[in-house]
């Protein structure tokens, strides 16, 4: 049986494998970890011994397994005589192999918290871009006549000062025409060419010395392999968050680069990713908005237009990555996870 499912010993999630009677048949590597319990002991165990909600978890599986329903419960504890029960999350997914009945997968709960957190990140972030993409389009088109109608204006004025006037128009139509274009910006399908990160970040740090006379200092993995990128799109979106580290004020900005295995990003599991944290020891980004960093229009700098970080999000979202941060007075963390395929 086990030589059945062997594809399964190399995922890094638990999963076991159950048959009509909801007995394990089944359980690879992952799942013996997090049980702490060797396949010989679970094989052959009744499933539902293993966890405190067993009538509410029997219920569950019998409509997952007579109605091919995918369950999922948030709130399933793992019990072991002598240990510290384990809040777990559990998916189970009907099969039809090898006389098999049932798939279980099982997460610990931070694990699930996370992956829900990206995918309801996610869902936000393209209802807002839709938002602001059609707010970009209603400006564009009066900011146009605006602008015109100063231009006339400053030609049938004689007096100097009153020109000043009309060049203030101007410039500020100019300013948000600007604006505009930033907002519709990352509507561009990404390019994609295999890229090495690195000279990404060499590219960044370049700019940032060039902008603030800041020094980025480099922890690279020198073993990452390439990733299929646009290039300009990531230079930008690390350039938005450098950026902000060094226009609230940091002293001391850092890039590292490591290699991470066996990763769930946005509901789908990678072999292999990579992980680009760009660390700054500023004040860190305010309490208030934290919930809200990546929303365009919401910026903890005073003169921020708020579009920085979420131009960033956009471009990482593209590359099917996410971006994640912690943040605290004096050290801030914003890691980027881009799959490697």
């Amino acid at each position: 049986m086990a030589a059945s499912f062997a594809g399964l010993d190399l995922l890094a999630t638990a999963v076991v494998v159950l048959d009509d009677e909801f007995t394990v048949r089944y359980a690879n590597p992952a799942a013996e970890n997090l049980l702490t319990a060797g396949a010989r002991s679970l094989i052959g165990q009744p499933f539902l011994g293993f966890f405190a909600e067993r009538s509410e978890l029997e219920r569950s599986l019998e409509e997952a397994r007579v109605i091919h329903w995918d369950y999922s419960a948030r709130n399933v504890t793992y019990v072991r005589t002598g240990r510290e029960p384990v809040p777990l999350s559990c998916t189970v997914t009907r099969i039809d192999s090898f006389g098999m009945a049932l798939l279980a997968e099982l997460r610990p709960i931070s694990e699930q918290l996370r992956i829900e957190r990206e995918a309801r990140i996610e869902s936000e972030q393209q209802a807002n871009r839709e938002l602001i993409r059609n707010i970009a389009h209603e400006i564009k088109n009066p900011l146009g006549g605006l602008r015109g109608s100063a231009q006339l204006l400053e030609r049938e004025l004689e007096r100097q000062e009153l020109r000043e006037y009309t060049q203030v128009i101007i410039k500020e139509a100019d300013r948000l025409q600007t604006l505009m274009d930033r907002m519709l910006t990352p509507h561009r399908a990404p390019r994609l060419e295999p890229l090495g990160m690195h000279e990404v970040l060499e590219r960044v740090r370049s700019l940032v010395r060039a902008e603030f006379g800041v020094e980025i200092v480099r922890d690279y993995d020198p073993s990452l392999p390439d990733i299929m990128g646009d290039r300009e799109q990531l230079i930008q979106a690390v350039l938005n968050i450098a950026r902000n580290a060094a226009q609230v004020g940091s002293e001391n900005v850092a890039f590292r680069t490591r290699a991470v295995r066996q990763v769930t990003i946005l509901k789908r599991r990678y072999k292999l990713a990579l992980e680009l944290q760009v660390i700054d020891d500023g004040p860190g980004v305010p309490e208030e908005i934290q919930d809200r960093i990546f929303n365009p229009l919401v910026s903890g700098r005073e003169g921020g237009t708020g579009l920085g970080l979420s131009l960033a999000q956009t471009f990482v979202h593209y590359h099917h990555g996410v971006i994640e941060f912690e943040s605290r007075p004096g050290r801030t963390i914003f890691r980027i996870l881009l799959p490697i395929r």
